[in-house]
């Protein structure tokens, strides 16, 4: 029985040699990764900003209240021309500073104007000497330009370091126009493109040369008719005006003042006549002052006394 007793005894010694840590503390601490501690402060930060947000999510009208404000700050801001000024302040700072370096505008180069003067078109541009060259609205100058009376188009390009360049297309004069004449009795002549476009109606003297139109609508059609015309050497040698009638076919008035009577379709071939007549019968040398081509089979001729005469075609003399 001693001998049961120390050996109990022995092994009670030998466990106590024994330290191992308890359960418990193990359980007391707390696993830390690297970055847990910057995620948390993340996540708290988002959760604010969640929480921000949730608030005008359930409360709308302070949403919307808070934007209202804002947008009559900055409304109020623009009207007062606070904002416009501090950009133009700094433009124009920027540009003193380019100006100095090197990039002030000191030619401008301008070609096609053979009818807008040459100071015109300096004003219209609206650039200054020194101005600075990256400053100047390119866009804006060339939109002045293009609504100037002779111009067609135009195009404006910077050339570093100093020099602005200007091309200019100018409308071609093609004819002279007289319109029907107003309530007041007045039919300003207009100088007019061969697409019937009207140009300018000052100093129209000047294209007096030009084949002159009379009538409502006669610029427009009035093309093809001037150039088949210009193909008959006696009848262009005679044309003084070509009126156009109800904005449906042709006189031409001679310049004698002899009106001749086109058809509305087929005056191609009354063309013909007319030249032959003028040519070969030597019409404009009788006493016609009215020449009616609208007949397929008959020339109708009107006298100076008044009487009518009507001869068949192919048998004139």
């Amino acid at each position: 029985m001693r001998s049961v007793n120390v050996e109990r005894k022995s092994r009670a010694k030998s466990g106590n040699q024994t330290v191992r840590p308890a359960a418990k503390s193990r359980r007391d601490l707390t696993a830390v990764q690297p970055g847990s501690a910057r995620r948390n402060e993340d996540t708290g930060a988002m959760g604010r900003v969640a929480a921000r947000l949730s608030l005008f999510v359930r409360r709308p009208m302070m949403a919307l209240c808070g934007l209202l404000l804002v947008l009559v700050l900055l409304a109020a801001l623009l009207a007062s021309g606070v904002i416009g000024r501090g950009f133009h302040t700094v433009g124009r700072g920027f540009g003193v500073i380019t100006a100095d370096a090197g990039f002030g505008i000191s030619e401008i180069h301008i070609t096609g104007n053979r009818r807008t003067p040459y100071p015109q078109v300096l004003e219209v541009l609206g650039m200054k000497p020194g101005e600075s060259i990256f400053s100047a609205n390119l866009w804006s100058a060339q939109n002045r330009l293009n609504r100037l009376e002779w111009i067609a188009s135009a195009e404006i390009h910077r050339r570093y370091p100093n020099a602005i360049y200007v091309s200019l297309v100018e409308k071609r004069p093609f004819a002279l126009w007289q319109p029907p004449a107003d309530a007041k009795g007045e039919a300003l002549i207009t100088v007019v493109e061969r697409n019937g476009k009207p140009i300018t109606s000052h100093d129209v003297e000047k294209f007096r040369r030009l084949p002159k139109l009379v009538g409502a609508g006669a610029p427009v059609a009035a093309a093809d008719l001037i150039d088949a015309v210009q193909g008959k050497r006696a009848i262009a040698a005679r044309i003084a005006a070509y009126s156009r009638v109800s904005m449906r076919r042709w006189n031409l008035i001679l310049d004698d003042g002899v009106v001749v009577q086109l058809p509305e379709t087929g005056w191609q071939k009354q063309l013909d006549a007319l030249e032959h007549l003028i040519v070969d019968s030597s019409i404009l040398e009788r006493d016609v002052t009215q020449i009616d081509l609208r007949s397929p089979t008959h020339y109708f001729f009107l006298l100076k006394n008044g009487d009518k005469k009507d001869v068949e075609r192919g048998k004139e003399t």
